[in-house]
């Protein structure tokens, strides 16, 4: 049976995230809901999730003696990896040390930090159906996988990048030097390295929030929410929306890939894998072993929001994945390049029928940073993407003052 410590208390229940943002802050309000004592850590002071949790550590999370150093002084019962820039092969140390236990897995947070890592596991081991790719270290290397079979057009993303950060498409030649500088400024950790996709002319692509969580008998069971369906802009997501609507055929084929991959990563949690669909035929795309950000939309439409799905399926306890409305949702960006913004339009937002807004706390805006984001329920998915639209267009960032 599971049990739950009261915080700040010598029983508590201690569990740390590394990376705090609007994801992280979801995540820790949903421990605390339950009597975690959290601990959040991220790369910059006042990050979202470390203006929630009982308690805020800054450290750089890609240096694996600062890493370990906070692990063995901070004793939690369980590491919650939320970002990819994360020195994983320390946390693989430390979980096999029996020092703590890595959610899903030390191996999982390894494999899915960066691109290379889950499609090999995916194409190569898994045999999954995937885009064809390759992997490339140079400018030239790009070129020559474009010229030897990849063609045009294609994909380019930094092998670890979160957000879309540093993808691009690439219609022809013109585009080859423009989209390896833009992989370059856009990965995480200087790595010099891109994974080169070819398109797949695809009728939609969606998020299949997949978790892994406790039965009755203790065994671990494989549930699925509802599809979520994207609008993706330069790799960044912009709308989300549930549930989107598949062929049978093709739903079935997104569950098997979904619950090949968790299975093969294992652990608890829940997990947001991608796929491309075009008709009844399903491919993989990425895999991310935490709550993605298209998945914002269930804080509308499910009954448990994939945060509290997360912080469930990591505790032991059960979950439900039961849709409770149509929905979608629309990123509000920052607009401005500035720190200590405000943001007006906010009661016009939500005046809005069925809408809701998510205000991160940020405490720098960028033009294009995700500073918070409208939430719509609705009948069905086509009104409830217009009103989310609509009222995230009704809130103003500017600069304060």
């Amino acid at each position: 049976m599971t049990t739950l410590g009261t915080p700040l208390s010598p029983s508590a229940t201690r569990v740390m995230l590394l990376g705090s943002g609007e994801l992280g802050k979801e995540v820790l309000i949903a421990l605390q809901r339950l009597g975690v004592e959290t601990i959040a850590v991220d790369r910059y002071e006042n990050a979202p999730g470390q203006q929630v949790a009982h308690h805020a550590r800054t450290i750089t999370m890609s240096d694996p003696a600062a890493l370990k150093a906070l692990i063995e002084s901070e004793k939690p019962m369980l590491v919650v990896p939320e970002i990819e820039a994360i020195a994983t092969p320390m946390l693989q140390e430390l979980e096999d040390a029996g020092v703590v236990r890595v959610i899903p897995t030390a191996r999982a947070a390894r494999l899915t930090m960066d691109r290379e890592g889950i499609r090999r596991l995916a194409a190569e081991t898994l045999g999954l159906a995937t885009s064809p790719y390759k992997f490339c270290d140079s400018l030239a290397e790009l070129q020559s996988a474009i010229d030897g079979g990849i063609g045009y057009p294609c994909v380019v993303k930094p092998v670890m990048s979160s957000s879309g950060k540093g993808q691009s498409k690439i219609d022809g030649p013109a585009d080859v030097q423009k989209a390896w500088d833009y992989a370059m400024a856009g990965g995480r950790v200087s790595h010099g390295r891109v994974i080169v996709e070819g398109f797949i002319d695809f009728d939609y692509e969606i998020t299949l929030l997949t978790v892994r969580s406790l039965g009755a008998g203790g065994q671990v069971q494989t549930s699925f929410c509802e599809p979520i369906g994207h609008l993706q802009v330069s790799g960044d997501y912009v709308e989300s929306w549930q549930p989107h609507p598949m062929t049978p055929a093709a739903l079935q084929k997104a569950q098997q890939i979904a619950q090949a991959v968790t299975a093969d990563l294992g652990g608890q949690g829940l997990f947001g894998v991608e796929l491309f669909v075009k008709g009844n035929e399903v491919w993989f795309s990425e895999v991310s072993p935490r709550p993605h950000d298209t998945g914002m939309v269930t804080m509308a439409t499910q009954w448990q929001n994939e945060f509290e799905l997360h912080a469930r399926a990591i505790l032991g306890l059960p979950v439900d994945t039961t849709l409770k409305s149509a929905g979608a949702s629309a990123v509000i960006y920052g607009g401005v390049d500035a720190k200590g913004i405000v943001f007006g339009g906010v009661a016009e937002a939500m005046r809005v029928p069925g809408a809701d807004v998510r205000l991160f706390g940020k405490p720098e805006s960028f033009v294009k940073r995700r500073m918070g984001v409208a939430l719509v329920h609705a009948d069905d998915v086509e009104t409830a993407r217009a009103r989310a639209r609509e009222a995230a267009a009704c809130v103003k960032p500017r600069v304060a003052g």
